[in-house]
């Protein structure tokens, strides 16, 4: 069985991290560059960065606050936030990023999917997803969860499957920040309908809430945030009480 992976998010807004409940009511989560020195040397199996305001700003990732994280870091970091052809995403994989995420421009132009694919191997190229439930249907929002798109969820990750998607990172908007567990319905839908690797975000609180998440929908990583932050959970003893419950983690 493949090793489960602890990702901690570091959401940048103007040079800091941040966090809200639901997208919204954001604070300071502290500097990122320490944070992912932190996470470096906590026994994170990767670390994710997303520039959240990027798209919504229309501009692209800020190359230099990829290249100050990436210095400090040694395992696997993925990069996303405003990028929207393969120039973009060759320039960040410069500066240190190990793989791209994308979300807005993949669901304006999902040929943008195959594009990176193409250059950098499926396995380069990352698919955020943010959602919400609206009348008993997954509706997929853009631009840092403030558009509404006619995309549904399981259609949307099974389209982007089939354009060359390498890993799925899904963000229930219901669920995100409120620290009561991950959307774990989505996340069986999910894994019921796509095969390549999935990334379960929004909703960890506790421990039990990881545990649960691997156990009950058997995705292949979770992702966590202002838990990690603020050191209301330490990676070192999440992976203890992971492997306890015969959870494999690296």
């Amino acid at each position: 069985m493949l090793k489960k992976r602890i990702i901690p998010c570091l959401d940048i807004k103007n040079g800091r991290t941040v966090k809200g409940v639901n997208f919204k009511g954001l604070r300071d989560a502290g500097d990122p560059v320490q944070l992912a020195a932190k996470y470096n040397e906590a026994g994170a199996d990767e670390l994710i960065f997303l520039d959240i305001s990027a798209s919504e700003e229309r501009r692209e990732t800020q190359q230099q606050w990829v290249e100050q994280v990436a210095r400090e870091v040694a395992i696997p970091f993925a990069v996303g936030g405003g990028i929207s052809s393969v120039d973009e995403a060759y320039a960040l994989l410069r500066c240190g990023a190990d793989k791209i995420c994308v979300n807005s421009a993949a669901l304006a132009r999902p040929q943008l999917i195959a594009e990176l694919a193409d250059a950098f191997g499926q396995q380069c190229v990352v698919l955020a997803i943010d959602a919400t439930v609206e009348e008993g249907t997954w509706r997929v929002f853009s631009h840092g969860g403030q558009r509404r798109t006619d995309r549904e969820l399981i259609e949307w990750a099974v389209e982007a499957e089939t354009m060359g998607a390498g890993e799925i990172l899904f963000t229930s908007m219901d669920h995100d920040g409120t620290k009561d567990g991950f959307a774990l319905d989505g996340l069986r839908a999910l894994r019921a309908a796509t095969s390549i690797p999935i990334i379960a975000s929004g909703g960890a609180g506790e421990i039990v809430h990881f545990t649960e998440v691997f156990k009950e929908t058997d995705v292949e990583a979770a992702l966590a945030a202002s838990v990690f932050h603020f050191g209301e959970i330490e990676i070192i003893e999440l992976k203890q009480a992971l492997r306890a419950d015969e959870i494999p983690v690296r």
